[in-house]
């Protein structure tokens, strides 16, 4: 374990960097469960993995220690970035940036979304699929395994349909049920990484532009939209549906951080429900 703290991760030359406490800790649990399954098979009488005298994982406390402080805007700062990057930039890649930040969904899957998946009777986008970022001529299941279907307001739907019918002005092809709403204009699926490059060089102009902005990834979008919800008051199994996670602990273990003005908005309403 130690090893792997030390220069457990390949960089893009092939040399050892470190590995962060909580990629060890990982290495821990699927190594432990491994072993478990060669006891279950007779091939081991013990798992070495749980010798506590001589295994040292990781601690939880050092990998909470760890975890890089998660980059978001306030709903402002949002709202500055968006405008700009419509109105000014007149940005063809607007209503991506917008989806994202208004749904909470990954990259890849909101680069894999087709028109099927848009039902704007029910105000509803289904997310089915996920561009393979190892292969992103390809889609593959979510991150889960599973669809979801969430809630988009009235406002991003008309941002869709203005932009579906830009598309259809290209090819009435992109416009087709089936089509990637967000493909290259052969209607092929786009790189993630290409649009995280895109995304960085808007965001270098934006905060060259706006003091008040700083920097935030891709990634960043989907975090804003889980903070601001859970600054709100929204209750976390909402916010975990929206964004995806297998389970509510990760969505209350990622968002952390949110916690001391959850407690406020709690105890602010408390108060002012019996003073009412």
């Amino acid at each position: 374990y130690r090893d792997l703290e030390d220069h457990g991760r390949n960089d893009e030359y092939g040399k050892g960097q470190p590995l962060s406490a909580n990629s060890v800790h990982k290495v821990h649990v699927v190594l432990g469960a491994i072993l478990d399954a060669a006891i279950d098979d007779g091939h081991l009488t013990v798992n070495p993995a749980k010798k506590k005298r001589t295994v040292k994982p990781p601690k939880s406390s050092e990998v909470r220690a760890q975890k890089p402080e998660i980059a978001t805007w306030t709903a402002e700062q949002l709202q500055t970035f968006l405008t700009w990057n419509r109105d000014t930039l007149d940005d063809e890649l607007f209503p991506l940036w917008r989806l994202i930040a208004y749904t909470g969904m990954r990259r890849s899957e909101a680069l894999a979304l087709k028109w099927s998946d848009i039902n704007t009777k029910t105000m509803r986008v289904s997310i089915r699929r996920a561009v393979d970022t190892d292969d992103w001529t390809k889609t593959k299941t979510t991150k889960t395994g599973q669809a979801r279907v969430i809630d988009v307001d009235t406002e991003t739907l008309k941002v869709l349909a203005s932009y579906k019918v830009a598309r259809a002005e290209v090819s009435f092809e992109l416009a087709k049920a089936d089509a990637y709403i967000f493909g290259d204009d052969d209607g092929k699926l786009r790189s993630p990484d290409a649009m995280t490059s895109r995304w960085d060089r808007r965001l270098k102009w934006a905060t060259a532009k706006f003091d008040s902005l700083h920097r935030v990834t891709i990634k960043g979008l989907r975090h804003t939209h889980a903070t601001l919800l859970l600054e709100l008051g929204e209750h976390p199994k909402v916010v975990q549906e929206r964004l995806g996670h297998s389970t509510i602990t990760t969505t209350m273990n990622i968002y952390s951080h949110v916690t001391p003005t959850m407690q406020r908005s709690a105890v602010d309403r408390f108060a002012a429900h019996l003073n009412s």
